[in-house]
């Protein structure tokens, strides 16, 4: 018999073994196999539906004994199997000890009776004697299968377990002791689990953590599925390890960690580049799938296998920066601005806000939302850039970034508050969060505790009240909110510098909010408008200051459309102050002159002009000495009725009006200018053949849209039925109604969107024969209570004094065109004014409705015997207790 030398690759039984060939074998082949059974002996058979008694104790020793190992084996003889052949010979240890002998000697195999019945010579003859001293040996020792105190049985379960669940709940967790049976794949394999000393069980285990390529030992297996399996056999075959079940696939396939003499076998296929990182099975292993993450890079690194194609993202300093959260756009996008102030939106790396498709999770939006505000913004974060979403169909190109806000992952922090949930990416996707685990854990467990967008209920939020929808309904709100003092509030959006939607939290409101006392800038709505001068800065300072901000505000009055005017204060900082300060908004004289922080906005200016910020980069102090000191002169910036702009000594501007309407809110005036010819008026003719227009049912042209704010219209008047020119200033969808401003009269009413026309070309009054004939108006001299009981009386008193077409002379004093052209007027009854200083504004002084102004504007300042005047009929109203004055305090 010639000796070779071969490894053992595997014992199938007690007296049959798979040989490895020691021959290198040609490049993509796999080595030699050779089965050998041992001659002259038989073990028990290890079978399906049971095995016989010792059959895996005989197989066992002779695993622990040979397998892995080299040894020399040779064949005596071949006898045909079927459509093969078996060889039987001898092995040897390369210690020069006979298998076969151990093995008889344990009592672990049995001599065959046919054994030296061939004539195969005198040293087979002298073996097959010892092996049968040996064995006779072994039964009077009683062992192995000679046992009289064993039965050798062994309780060995095999298929398809009857419930893999329960099963897996009485192991879970526990390492147990098993053999590797067969290797399917390189992730998948057979072992017998030695659950007891008397009770084996056979299954099928999934690797944990990992997927190696397919391995089908045909054309249809995926490269490196063969050399993954190979891998794993050389390792794990017939090898003694460890198995910890942690879990089922959803087809009932238990998964584990196959762990053996160095480590979990995972780890290294991983590092050999021969499988990869399953992310399906990233919740079940936790922390430790770290090592295999860690594994999969450094494969990747050095391009190994199946990573030969790999390319291998380049280290750039610039992806990593601090950064200051300046807007929150979603629970999963926001906007951050670095140090050089520039902004750029960014998505959290590997994870989703609720989605507005899914019913369970779109009522927690803005809770989300909300989570991440009180969490970040305006806070400095540390930003990691972790890769980028090319442009799609419906999406622009995103940057994925880690965002850090000290220690605490903010990604992490909306998964663990069942806020977001975890995407799970392709998986050759890379461009993921590197702390993709802990979120896919994170939300296993927010899912498992019902937290968040997982509960059963849904977020108890109540719904926002647009308080500033329209003029009514703000003035439901504004008593209230008048009586408050630093009313907590979240800053919805900036509008402009000096316009905000804002929240009140605790009324469940969301209300315009205009800066009183200043006016700044506007910016450009649209790409068809322009922005004024630093209206844009404007914007942007808010923006960067407030946006989204925790504000408190004061609330002092409305304007026309319902808008609240006041105070807004970050931190202990009035915003109003801080734009005037920057020079991006200036002092508005008559309303910072009726707030409680005029004297603040008015020094703020002055430092502004000083400093030359902003819109004062030209402002040159000499002149506005030069005007201060001239009181006799005034320039009106766009004189009226094509009047002179030359400056004119105490600016005498006389019209002859009728008061149309006067605003119960601020006792605010809309005029109507007379032409003084004889015979009807402008107003008055266009008004008849207005009314013979709309009197035709031809031209019953009902609106065919739903009418837009500001959009101009034809309505029918309540009072009397009757069309007139007007302007939309609110629109109720629900209540199918709007509220309009008649635009040649200036009141204003809520009707039925019914009553409404389309406005034709001839009649509009940018591209008819007539402009507007309501002009907007406020009294010079005076200032108006800001009490709501004596403003109410106030606005009684001038109407009944200018009321029923009374006509009036005005005298234009100013025109404020930052405010549209807004006319300061002294005005006066013809028939009883005999001098400049016997006008209706002193009368309302007079009678207590109003006080001499506390702060002189510059063009009050040209009229100081009008000035002495009233605030000489402001004293004899105190005296006589008139009016405001009835308890002897201003009010």
């Amino acid at each position: 018999m010639s000796a070779n030398i071969a490894i053992v690759k595997s014992a199938v039984s007690g007296d049959s073994v798979v040989l490895l060939s020691t021959m290198t074998p040609p490049p993509g082949e796999p080595p030699l196999e050779k089965t050998l059974s041992f001659a002259f002996v038989s073990a028990p058979r290890l079978k399906r539906e049971g095995d016989e008694p010792y059959a895996f104790q005989s197989r066992e020793h002779l695993r622990k004994l040979i397998v892995g190992k080299e040894v020399q084996f040779g064949v005596l003889h071949t006898v045909p199997s079927g459509s093969s052949q078996r060889d039987y010979g001898l092995i040897t240890l390369p210690t020069g000890e006979s298998v076969i002998e151990q093995m008889v000697s344990e009592g672990l195999v049995k001599v065959r009776e046919e054994a030296g019945g061939r004539d195969e010579g005198e040293d087979i003859e002298i073996l097959i004697e010892k092996l049968k001293i040996l064995q006779n040996q072994a039964m009077l020792e009683g062992k192995g299968r000679w046992s009289t105190v064993d039965d050798g049985r062994i309780e060995t379960g095999d298929g398809p377990l009857a419930d893999p669940a329960a099963f897996l709940e009485q192991w879970k967790g526990k390492r147990v002791e098993a053999v590797i049976e067969r290797i399917i794949s390189g992730d998948r394999v057979a072992v017998r689990l030695l659950l007891e000393p008397k009770s084996h069980r056979q299954v099928v285990v999934l690797i944990a953590g990992i997927r190696c390529p397919r391995s089908d030992g045909n054309e249809a297996g995926e490269e490196f599925g063969e050399e993954a399996k190979s891998f794993s056999e050389f390792r794990l075959l017939q090898r003694t390890v460890h198995v910890e079940l942690l879990d089922l696939t959803p087809q009932n396939q238990l998964i584990g960690i196959i762990s053996h003499a160095k480590g979990n076998i995972a780890e290294h296929l991983l590092l050999e580049g021969l499988a990869r990182c399953n992310d399906f099975h990233s919740t079940i292993l936790g922390a430790r799938m770290a090592r295999l993450r860690a594994a999969e890079q450094r494969a990747k690194d050095e391009r190994l296998k199946m990573w030969k194609g790999h390319v291998v993202k380049k280290l750039d300093n610039t992806n990593s920066f601090d950064a200051v959260v300046s807007r929150i756009i979603w629970a999963d996008q926001l906007i951050i601005r670095n140090k050089a102030g520039q902004e750029k939106k960014v998505s959290l790396s590997s994870v989703r806000g609720p989605k507005n498709t899914d019913p369970k999770q779109s009522p927690w939006q803005a809770e989300a939302k909300e989570f991440l505000r009180r969490k970040i913004i305006g806070k400095h974060v540390r930003v990691a850039i972790d890769g980028k979403r090319p442009a799609s169909e419906g999406y622009e190109e995103r940057e994925m970034a880690t965002v850090m806000f000290g220690d605490k992952n903010i990604a992490l922090g909306l998964v663990e508050a069942g806020l977001a949930s975890v995407i799970r990416h392709r998986r050759d996707d890379e461009d993921r969060s590197p702390i993709y685990d802990e979120l896919l854990a994170a939300d296993e467990q927010a899912q498992a505790s019902s937290v968040g967008m997982y509960s059963n209920k849904a977020p108890a939020t109540a719904k926002i009240t647009e308080a500033s929808e329209s003029l009514q309904k703000a003035k439901t709100y504004l008593s209230f909110l008048q009586r408050q003092k630093r009313i907590p509030a979240v800053v919805d959006y900036c509008a402009a510098g000096s316009r905000f939607k804002v929240i009140i939290p605790r009324e469940n409101a969301r209300i315009t909010f205009i800066l009183g006392g200043i006016r700044a800038p506007k910016t450009a709505r649209n790409a068809n408008e322009t922005s004024e001068p630093f209206g844009q800065e404007a914007l942007d300072f808010v923006s960067k200051k407030v946006m989204q901000r925790d504000v408190e505000i004061d609330v002092e009055n409305i304007d026309r459309v319902g808008g609240f005017i006041g105070t807004m204060f970050i931190g202990r900082e009035n915003v109003a102050k801080l734009l005037v300060v920057e020079g991006l908004a200036s002092v508005h004289a008559y309303s910072a002159g009726q707030s409680p922080h005029g004297s603040d906005l008015f020094a703020a200016e002055k430092l502004a002009q000083d400093a030359k910020k902003g819109m004062w980069h030209n402002y040159d102090p000499s002149q506005e000495a030069s005007q201060e000191a001239s009181l006799d002169t005034l320039t009106i910036s766009t004189p009226p009725n094509g009047a002179s702009t030359t400056p004119q000594e105490k600016r005498k501007d006389y019209k002859d009006v009728l008061v149309t309407h006067v605003d119960p809110e601020t006792c605010a005036l809309k005029l109507h200018v007379l032409t003084g010819d004889l015979g009807p008026s402008p107003l008055e003719s266009f008004m008849a053949e207005f009314r013979t227009y709309h009197a035709s049912s031809a031209n019953a042209i009902p609106l065919q849209n739903l009418p837009r704010n500001g959009e101009y219209v034809a309505a029918k008047f309540t009072e009397d039925n009757t069309f007139y020119r007007a302007r939309v200033r609110a629109v109720d969808r629900e209540a199918k109604t709007c509220e309009v401003v008649y635009i040649d009269y200036g009141n204003s009413e809520r009707i039925p969107l019914t009553r409404l026309r389309a406005l034709a070309p001839q009649h509009h009054p940018t591209t008819g024969k007539l402009k507007a004939q309501a002009q907007d108006a406020v009294f010079s001299f005076v200032e108006f209570s800001k009490n709501k009981e004596y403003l109410g009386d106030a606005v009684h008193f001038v109407q009944d004094m200018t009321g029923g077409d009374r006509p009036l002379v005005a005298n234009v004093d100013w025109i404020d065109e930052k405010e549209g052209g807004v006319w300061y007027v002294t005005l006066y009854d013809p028939k009883e004014s005999k001098s400049a200083e016997a006008s209706l504004n002193a009368d309302i002084v007079r009678e207590g409705m109003a006080i001499a102004g506390r702060k002189e504007r510059g063009f009050e300042k040209a009229w100081p015997e009008v000035i002495k005047t009233v605030r000489e009929k402001e004293d004899e109203a105190k005296k006589e207790r008139l009016g405001m004055w009835e308890y002897g305090g201003e009010y």
